[in-house]
């Protein structure tokens, strides 16, 4: 019998962050494809949702990002003012745990295994934080919420943007089963694809044979 308690971990991803940035301070780009870097022979840093619509992602050629859309609007990263609302955001976090882990700028493993302020649940809490970052940004985030951190973080895309997802422990083979394999982290395009012409699509396949 294995009597070690179950963690309780949350990854917070916000959403479109640069980009959300961006439209939050300049009311004109509400509602249009924003992508934040790109220029000439540049790469997108960022895009808003309203450009992921047509394709446009990060790490994207602009040339290619203006073909797929061709309204889309370059802005220049400001990367002083995304850090600082990012430690807006980790001092959310330090009110419920010590335990964080951030990633980058957006987003950050917490364990939340102590209950600080006696919410309940760390569904209770991730929706606490979620409520803050909100009221203190005006900003989105989303969240998983499980007990290993493989799993939250693939929860807090399940749902996005301004999403949560909790997925217990009595869930979590069948919730990785149902995912194609490039929805997981560390899982690039090239690897995706190797695994795929193996016959593994989803965390249930495995390859022939086996």
């Amino acid at each position: 019998m294995n009597d070690a308690p179950v963690r309780k971990i949350i990854h917070v991803d916000m959403d479109a962050f640069y980009a959300s940035v961006e439209q939050r301070d300049n009311p004109e780009l509400r509602g249009l494809p924003v992508a934040v870097g790109g220029g000439h022979r540049g790469v997108v840093a960022a895009a808003s949702y309203e450009a992921r619509k047509f394709g446009v992602r990060s790490a994207m050629p602009s040339v290619t990002a203006k073909r797929r859309c061709p309204d889309l609007i370059f802005v220049k990263p400001r990367f002083d003012v995304y850090r600082s609302v990012s430690r807006q955001i980790r001092d959310i976090f330090a009110d419920y745990t010590d335990l964080i882990e951030p990633l980058s700028l957006d987003e950050a493993y917490l364990d939340v295994s102590e209950d600080r302020h006696q919410l309940g649940s760390a569904r209770a809490i991730a929706e606490q934080i979620r409520a803050r970052i909100k009221a203190e940004t005006n900003l989105t985030a989303s969240a998983g919420v499980s007990y290993c951190k493989f799993i939250a973080k693939l929860a807090s895309d399940q749902n996005k943007p301004d999403g949560l997802c909790v997925i217990p422990p009595h869930r979590g083979a069948e919730f990785v089963a149902t995912l194609p394999v490039k929805r997981f982290h560390g899982v690039g395009p090239v690897t995706a694809a190797k695994m795929e012409r193996l016959g593994i699509n989803t965390g249930r396949t495995s390859p022939p044979g086996r």
